[in-house]
């Protein structure tokens, strides 16, 4: 299926790739060269949405959520986010930073039950 997105966000997300959070950059040592066995990408233009990450052969997105998604209107547009990536069929594991940053194992292994769990045989 190919997912269709507002070209006008393909420089955002490469400006977003540049100017990473710190627990985006941990993230990705764990996610890039399919070092959990499947490919992701990073800030994936998605519709109107940008994914932090996202797998295209699990139809996965991973979101880090930071300080700012804690206030009421980005609460608010996150679950609209969410709501249109699980209309287009894709699942998203949202994580605190403060959980990538302390316990990154723990976020590998949600990743990874995910991943062996719904992987095609």
């Amino acid at each position: 299926m190919i997912i269709h997105y507002d070209n006008r966000l393909k420089a955002l997300a490469s400006r977003l790739r540049n100017e990473s959070t710190h627990s985006e950059i941990r993230m990705w040592k764990y996610l890039k060269g399919k070092q959990l066995g499947v490919r992701f990408t990073r800030q994936k233009p998605i519709g109107n949405y940008i994914a932090d990450f996202y797998c295209k052969e699990l139809r996965l997105a991973i979101e880090l959520n930071g300080l700012s998604h804690h206030f009421e209107e980005t609460i608010r547009k996150d679950e609209q986010k969410e709501a249109y990536l699980n209309k287009l069929g894709i699942t998203v594991l949202s994580f605190e930073d403060n959980e990538v940053m302390a316990d990154i194992d723990q976020v590998l292994a949600v990743i990874m039950d995910y991943i062996e769990s719904h992987r095609p045989r």
